[in-house]
Parts: C-alpha cells; sequence; structure tokens
C-alpha cells in the first residue's frame, strides 16, 4: 500500500536500540512506499570539549550502522540522514509535524512491571507527536495477529483502520477487541464492532472480532503477547484526559509487542485518499 504524500517513517536512533528502530522502520516504509529518515540527537552544550569530539564520531557510527541497517533490510527504501543537537523527544516532536510516522525505541519499558515510567522518551513521543508513533521493542515478537483496542470512538476507528492496512501489509490476521463493563453490553458492541471491521477490512483479510468483558487495558496488554504489533488509539474515548488515555499508557508499558499509538490523524493511513 503507498502513503499518500512524501512523508517519510522517522526513526529517532539512540544508542541502546539503534538498530531493531533502523529495520522495523525500513520495514514500515517499505510496506508504505515511503522513506526512512534516521535522525540522532544529542545535546552537544552539555558537553566538554574534547567530549564533542569522540560523541560525534560515536553519533556518526551510530547513524551509519543504523544505515546498513535499513539497506540490508529493505534495499529499495531511500534513507536520509540527521545529527542534531537538543534533546531527542523534543527534536522528534518538532519532526513528526511532517512524518508519516515516527518509529522510536521503548528504553526497556516492557519489562518495567513495578513503576510507571511517565518522563520515559517514547511515552514523551507518544504522547506529543502529531503523527502516529510505532514503539519498538528490544525482542523480536511472535508470528501472531496484529490486534488493535475498539471502544466505539472516533478517534478508535482511525487505530482499527491503521491495523487494518498493518495486517494487510504484514500478510498477518487481524483481531480486533473491544472490551465492555458489563455482560449487558456485549451484544451491541459485538454488533457494532462487526459492522466497524467489515467497513474498513478487505476481504482478504483473515478477522477476528472479540468483545470481551473486563479492563481495556489489562485485557489489551494480555492479548498483546501472542501479537506482532498493537495498535491503540492516543485516547480512544476518554477526550477528558491528558495526551495519552489509560488503556494507550497500560499498552505501552507493558505490552511485549511492539505498539502503533495511532494520533494527530483522522482516518487511516490513506484517509487523505489515494
Amino acid at each position: 500500500m503507498a502513503s499518500t504524500n512524501d512523508a517519510p517513517v522517522l526513526a529517532g536512533i539512540g544508542p541502546s536500540d539503534a538498530l531493531p528502530v533502523a529495520r522495523v522502520a525500513a520495514r514500515v516504509a517499505a510496506g508504505h512506499g515511503c522513506g526512512v529518515h534516521l535522525l540522532h540527537a544529542f545535546n552537544w552544550a552539555a558537553m566538554a570539549a574534547p567530549a564533542v569530539s569522540g560523541s560525534r564520531a560515536d553519533a556518526e557510527r551510530l547513524i551509519a550502522e543504523a544505515s546498513e541497517a535499513v539497506r540490508l533490510s529493505q534495499p529499495k527504501v531511500p534513507i536520509t540522514t540527521e545529527i542534531v543537537e537538543g534533546p531527542a523527544v523534543a527534536n522528534l516532536v518538532r519532526k513528526s509535524e511532517s512524518a508519516f510516522l515516527v518509529a522510536v525505541g521503548d528504553g526497556g519499558m516492557a519489562h518495567c512491571d513495578r513503576c510507571i515510567p511517565a518522563d520515559s522518551p517514547a511515552v514523551q513521543v507518544a504522547a506529543r507527536a502529531d503523527c502516529p508513533v510505532l514503539v519498538v521493542r528490544r525482542e523480536p515478537p511472535p508470528q501472531g495477529p496484529v490486534l488493535v483496542g475498539v471502544d466505539g470512538s472516533a478517534s478508535a476507528e482511525a487505530a482499527l483502520a491503521w491495523a487494518v492496512a498493518a495486517a494487510e501489509e504484514l500478510q498477518a490476521r487481524l483481531m480486533a477487541v473491544w472490551v465492555v463493563d458489563t455482560d449487558d453490553a456485549i451484544e451491541a458492541a459485538t454488533q457494532r464492532l462487526g459492522d466497524l471491521v467489515a467497513r474498513v477490512s478487505a476481504d482478504e483479510t483473515a478477522v477476528e472480532c472479540h468483545v470481551v468483558r473486563g479492563e481495556p487495558g489489562s485485557v489489551l496488554v494480555d492479548q498483546s503477547r501472542s501479537a506482532q504489533l498493537t495498535v491503540v488509539a492516543a485516547r480512544g474515548d476518554e477526550p477528558w484526559r491528558g495526551m495519552l488515555g489509560a488503556v494507550s499508557q497500560a499498552v505501552l508499558y507493558h505490552a511485549p509487542s511492539p505498539v502503533i499509538v495511532v494520533r494527530g490523524v483522522t482516518g487511516g493511513p490513506d484517509a487523505d485518499g489515494s
């Protein structure tokens, strides 16, 4: 599926997860017909002169290794690179205005069982970017379905469209899950979920629809253990919350699969037509 503009996949390249992020960014870019822009940010002003030259050399080596990972993974994907001064989060958020998607590493967040790393760079980018954000895990995911959380909100419908596109790209099964809080809500949610999926999914995509009673964050984290990708809306049906809702935060913190947080769009990857 081709993207509808020339916006690249913007990949935040850090020292702990440069290669996994570069490879996943390359795969997404190839699937959507766009390039990859590799960005490494560093606060040069905080360094003494000898450290600046050494850190600059390290940054150039890191970008070179990430570029090679993209070339080996997806040889036809165009690559641009950039080393910038300043905090990584601020630079990625600023450049997200012209990006198709931002890909960042999770910094080991999925293994942090007893903490809530609200200041994690991945969380900050997911909360503030102007486009969808893909948080890459350090461990490769299983070859399972693409999981998406749906709650009936407009933003969740956009997440569903992204999940359908991802399932087509990955040639994977789509698993759409709607979590309700009472048994009485199951029947209506089942009908509505089926209608939503039928409206946006392609005939060749295998789809499972599940309506489950429980707590949405916990259910999606549990289901994500067998998923190769999890897609959630930034806030779903919680417009009164801040930049991230409780469900997207729970999935970001604890899902072992890569996660796409859909924000900054009113539809799927091809919402503006192609």
